[in-house]
């Protein structure tokens, strides 16, 4: 049971509160178990989490403590965590560009589609047909039909465009439109669940195979108990990639951790967002200031690696709010400038999808190892960027991926219909005995990653540590009334100021000093997919390694 339930039952007891309450018994037990309440039927089914979600007198949570096997925790807002020619810099600097030249002849027709779960898409010229499916699963009462917030399509932009002039990481990728926020930015936490549930249920339907979660929860979690943290491993275990923002709440000297779901779940791709520095070379970047680094209140370092996100220009309806809100910083009718790690998770995003699409029978773990062994290292902020800033071209032709996650699948369970589920009871008592701290060794040991990838050497010391598993984990600073007060949009960040060249335009100098630099460069010809089906973990080639 969350303590801030309980403390709000003891303060405000006939005051509506948003719950979801959890089984292991499965939806059934947990739906029972609400309507012992005498309350009628629960608002909605999570079966993804064996869970309901509901709405009811804060004086009634007390009545579900001490039920077996329950779990009840507040359905949280979250927030936003923040778009070939193109006329930008970043897809220069990352590599993506390179992988534009092949696409159509290539590998039209082979990309996975991409779901965007976000405030919806608007249908429009930048993905040129390529929206195949767009569902509304937003239950407040502000939502627009369409994108009337508009930072799905700015997301969904820089993911996937295909304008000339703004194109995204994988211009060639179809998209899924999860809408999950209302015109304000906000959302349940039930409606992100029900959008993680839509996904796994559809994406043989739609071929989805990369999920964007460019939003994050308000309310500070561990990811063993959090249910959105369990509904994006569904995803995980189900077979998509799933990116999220690590959050635009980081602060200036250090690190501010990465508190909320889902980015602080392990398993995931959590994404930092870097500042370019005007240029395509990555020895000037640094992380910018206001991205999230740091460990979890499990232990995790999180992210994992970080990519362009800031000073980002991309399409937007013209009457969205979040284009009226934010007047000074349009560029043109339809364009609007932003940053925020909200931004950076796509460009991965994008890149994964690039990925499966030369590598179709990829597991999300490779897809996230393929990203980390070819990071390049961000010298001026190198612990806030992970292992680094992603390298598109290498992670996409790269023949071998490491499994980073190696180290804790080993608390995976498996089901009796097959279906796979992280054992939270296990890993938690392994921590608290003390046996099993030295799990980091397994995943980032020279059985996984090349002796010469000077990067993921130095993940090795920052992967996990015990001492972040401390009783700030669980101490009442994360279960604090902000959680239930705290409503406000997007971070700050992505009211930077609009910078004189919007979006770091790219200059013919760039895009010269970009087309030699030999991080970037592709192979003379493409790795041909592979069909190896297994997580087996291997050195990656001495050609491809930063």
């Amino acid at each position: 049971m969350a303590k801030d339930l309980l403390d709000k039952a003891k303060k405000s007891p006939n005051e509506k509160v948003r719950v979801i309450i959890s089984s292991t018994g499965g939806v059934e037990a947990a739906d029972n178990a609400y309507k012992g309440l005498g309350l009628g039927n629960a608002s909605k089914q999570l079966a993804i989490v064996g869970a309901v979600a509901a709405e009811l007198p804060a004086n009634k949570v007390e009545k579900l403590q001490g039920i077996s096997g329950l779990s009840v925790v507040p359905d949280s807002l979250v927030r936003l965590s923040g778009t070939i020619k193109s006329d930008q810099l970043w897809p220069y600097e990352s590599g993506n560009d390179k992988l534009w030249m092949g696409d159509d002849a290539t590998y039209k027709g082979k990309f996975p589609a991409i779901a965007i779960v976000d405030s919806g898409v608007q249908n429009r010229d930048d993905f040129n047909g390529r929206l195949v499916a767009s569902v509304n699963l937003c239950t407040l009462p502000n939502n627009s039909a369409g994108d009337g917030r508009g930072h799905g399509t700015f997301v969904a932009g820089i993911a996937a465009g295909g304008k000339d002039g703004r194109v995204g990481a994988a211009p060639l990728a179809p998209i899924v439109s999860v809408d999950v926020m209302d015109d304000s930015g906000q959302a349940l936490t039930s409606d992100v669940i029900a959008g993680a549930q839509w996904i796994l249920a559809n994406k043989a339907k739609y071929n989805i195979r990369v999920a964007n979660f460019s939003l994050h929860s308000l309310r500070p979690s561990n990811f063993t108990t959090d249910p959105l943290d369990r509904a994006v491993e569904k995803l995980w275990f189900g077979g998509v990639t799933v990116v999220a923002a690590a959050g635009n709440y980081g602060v200036a000297g250090g690190p501010s951790g990465v508190k909320y779901a889902p980015g602080n779940d392990p398993f995931v791709i959590t994404v930092g967002a870097v500042d370019l520095a005007g240029s395509t070379r990555n020895w000037d970047d640094a992380v910018a200031p206001w991205s999230a680094y740091g460990y979890t209140y499990d232990g995790f370092y999180k992210p994992e690696v970080a990519a362009a996100g800031r000073y980002m220009v991309g399409p937007v309806p013209s009457g969205s709010t979040i284009a009226k809100e934010r007047a000074d910083k349009m560029v043109g009718s339809d364009r609007i400038q932003l940053s925020g790690t909200s931004f950076a998770a796509p460009v991965v995003s994008g890149t994964a999808a690039q990925i499966l699409a030369r590598h179709p029978n990829w597991t999300p773990d490779q897809v996230k190892g393929a990203l980390m062994v070819t990071a390049r290292p961000v010298p001026q902020t190198p612990k806030a960027a992970g292992v680094g800033e992603i390298t598109a071209t290498r992670a996409a032709q790269i023949a071998y991926a490491p499994n980073p996650n190696l180290g804790i699948e080993r608390y995976l369970s498996t089901a009796a219909d097959g279906s796979v589920s992280f054992n939270a009871l296990a890993w938690t008592d392994a921590i608290k005995s003390k046996s099993d701290l030295a799990w980091s060794d397994l995943a980032w040991s020279d059985l996984a990653w090349s002796d010469s990838n000077l990067a993921a050497m130095a993940w090795t010391d920052l992967a996990w540590s015990d001492l972040a598993w401390t009783d700030l984990a669980w101490s009442d600073l994360a279960w604090s009334d902000m959680a239930w007060t705290d409503s406000s949009i997007e971070d700050a960040a992505v009211g930077d100021t609009l910078d004189s060249s919007p979006g770091y335009v790219a200059t013919d100098s760039e895009l010269a000093a970009a087309a030699v630099d030999p991080a970037l460069q592709l192979l003379v010809e493409e790795v041909p997919a592979t069909t190896d089906t297994t997580t087996t973990v291997v050195s990656a080639p001495a050609s491809l390694v930063p």
